[in-house]
Formats: structure tokens, sequence, C-alpha cells
């Protein structure tokens, strides 16, 4: 379920079907890069959104998905979205779910009301959670997905090790992958990838290893 999915830094991510290339908040794209059929777009925080990055792998036909406050910083195929939405673009069926913090601490790094996202996707015949930036929020337990990736650097933007292994027991997927930690100052370290797996026994866990060597070890 994962063969197909390559993990560079952060939250950033691209699947490579046999004829589907799909880049999620695509930040320090590095390798080969075959153009983009489908970008999907989290929120407007630059190590999820940027521009040079989306423009090393943007063409005339790729379709981007985005919260609004990021679709209007976008040209091109552009569908603005927020959380609750259900959608087909570029051929491949998406839900978008709240992103946001509900720790007291982190309130202002990603508030509720600027509508950002995380995705449910489908591909491949099979479904796959991109959380974005978020705390563990109730109402993310009932998402149903075979893989999910979650955020795990804490470092006041999103869950701790602790608080991602929780929402990931409480989910069940079948496979779970930690990201968004080792890249960013005080945002976790190389590491916390292992440690999540330790404390979310039960489920399965996957620890990836991205092209970008981590920054923080």
């Amino acid at each position: 379920m994962l063969e197909s999915f390559t993990w560079y830094k952060q939250s950033a991510y691209r699947y490579k079907g046999e004829r589907l290339v799909v880049y999620i908040d695509p930040w320090g794209l590095a390798g080969d890069l075959p153009p983009a059929d489908l970008l999907l777009i989290t929120h407007a925080h630059g190590d999820h959104f940027s521009t040079e990055d989306i423009d090393r792998v943007r063409t005339a036909k790729t379709v981007q998905v985005a919260p609004a406050d990021v679709a209007r910083e976008l040209s091109g195929n552009v569908r603005a979205v927020r959380p609750g939405e259900r959608l087909d673009a570029a051929g491949v069926k998406l839900e978008t779910v709240p992103a946001y913090n509900i720790d007291p601490a982190r309130l202002q790094a990603h508030p509720k009301a600027n509508n950002w996202v995380g995705y449910v996707l489908r591909l491949g015949g099979h479904t796959y959670y991109h959380a974005g930036d978020t705390d563990h929020l109730p109402e993310l337990e009932r998402i149903k997905t075979d893989v999910a990736f979650l955020p795990i650097g804490g470092g006041g933007f999103v869950m701790t090790v602790d608080e991602a292994a929780s929402l990931a027991k409480a989910m069940r997927p079948k496979i779970a992958v930690p990201m968004h930690y080792g890249f960013y100052p005080g945002v976790g370290v190389a590491g916390d990838g292992e440690r999540f797996k330790k404390t979310a026994s039960g489920v399965d866990v996957r620890v990836l290893t991205p092209v970008v060597p981590f920054a923080n070890r």
C-alpha cells in the first residue's frame, strides 16, 4: 500500500501510479519529478505551500485542490475547498476533513476558522488519509482508511508523539505512517518515528525514510 509513495520531507509526498501522479504538500522536492496530474495542498504555511516546488511539477493540465486562502494564490486549474466536501479531481475521489488545533497552547497555529483541511483519497484500490497539520480531533476518529499519514512532531504546531499515537489507536487504520517531524526547528527529531511506532502499539506503523535527510537529529 505504500510502495507507490515517496516521502520527501515534513508532510510532502508523491504518489506515482501507472497513469496518475499526485503530490501532497510538496516541499523540498528532489530527484526525478514526474509532472503532477493532481496537487493537494492542506494549508498556507510555507512548509506545506511552496510555490517554488509547485512550479516544478505543475503543468497546464494539473488539477490543484486547496483551501480558499491558498487557492487564491494559485493559477491554472484550481479548486477551492473547505472541510466536509466530496469531489472528484483528476479522476480521484476525494473527501476533505477538518485540520486544526484544539490544544490551548497551539490554537493560533492552525485556527479552526481558517477552514484548512486534510484529505481522504482513493488511489489504486486503497484509501489514504493525509492529515495535514492537526490535533487529535474527535471527528477524525470516525475516518475509515487503509493508511493514515499523521503529524507527530509537536513543537506548538501539531500533535505530539503520544497524541498522534492516541489518534492512530482510535482510528485503527491498517497502516499508520508518521510525518511532520525532524525537519523544522523544535518540531520533533529523527527518532520520533520509532517512538511513535512503540507508543502506537497494536497499530501497524511503518516508518518511512525521507528523500531529504532529517535536519533534527
